[in-house]
């Protein structure tokens, strides 16, 4: 499976969301300027995000976007799920029918795609917005207290 940009950048915007909201709305325009994503691709991202519930926005003059959940009840595959579809490494289910379990094709339908895409959303599942959000801050320094003498 290949992530498109749709699900790449969605996944950045909604970190840099997660890490620079704060409780505030923050607007397109500053996450667009920090990622360097259009403002017309975040657009039409942010509006599949809001359809699906993950984001709010707020209208008017310091609009923006929020977060509808707390960053630790949004998963990473949600996001990916809504940016991308199903996350599966190959389908072949409608070419494989159960009077066909004898088959090959069936036989690595079962023990390797089926294991690999269980492995996939297992994995993307076990991430939370938080989890990037708190090691993006990790990285870059954010939010740690500085003592001088």
């Amino acid at each position: 499976m290949k992530f498109s940009t749709k699900g790449r950048y969605g996944l950045r915007a909604m970190v840099d969301l997660a890490v620079h909201s704060q409780g505030e709305q923050v607007s397109l325009y500053s996450i667009s300027e920090r990622q360097g994503i259009s403002m017309n691709y975040l657009e039409q991202v942010f509006a599949m995000l809001k359809k699906a519930g993950l984001v709010k926005s707020i209208k008017g003059a310091q609009g923006g976007y929020i977060l509808s959940a707390n960053p630790a009840d949004i998963k990473i595959g949600s996001i990916l799920r809504v940016l991308e579809g199903t996350l599966s490494v190959i389908d072949e289910r409608g070419e494989v029918t159960s009077g066909n379990q004898t088959s090959v094709r069936y036989c690595i339908q079962v023990n390797v795609w089926d294991r690999m895409n269980a492995a996939l959303n297992e994995f993307v599942d076990s991430l939370t917005l938080e989890d990037l959000a708190d090691n993006y801050r990790k990285i870059n320094g954010i939010g740690e207290t500085m003592y001088y003498i």
